[in-house]
């Protein structure tokens, strides 16, 4: 009975362990500028079919159209 009640606190423990993990990021942008990488959050954002995109910011610098570009891309083919 010892043995038993020990497995069930174990896997208990483990199960802990892992509720207060957050889920790994999607994607590896480091070495991207932040203008890239926000581009491509809201390009990520946008790709269930709304619209989430700085249109100044878009027309006007390339890291960001291309982030946003690359996010739409890469989210819509994960979904």
């Amino acid at each position: 009975m010892a043995v038993r009640a020990m497995v069930v606190l174990l896997g208990v423990a483990v199960l802990a362990a892992c509720a207060g993990r957050s889920e790994a990021p999607r994607f590896n942008l480091s070495g991207y500028s932040a203008v890239y990488k926000n581009g491509h959050a809201d390009g990520c954002a946008s790709a269930d079919g709304s619209r989430r995109r700085d249109e100044s910011l878009y027309r006007a610098d390339t890291d960001y159209m291309m982030g946003w570009n690359d996010g739409r891309s890469a989210c819509a083919r994960k979904k």
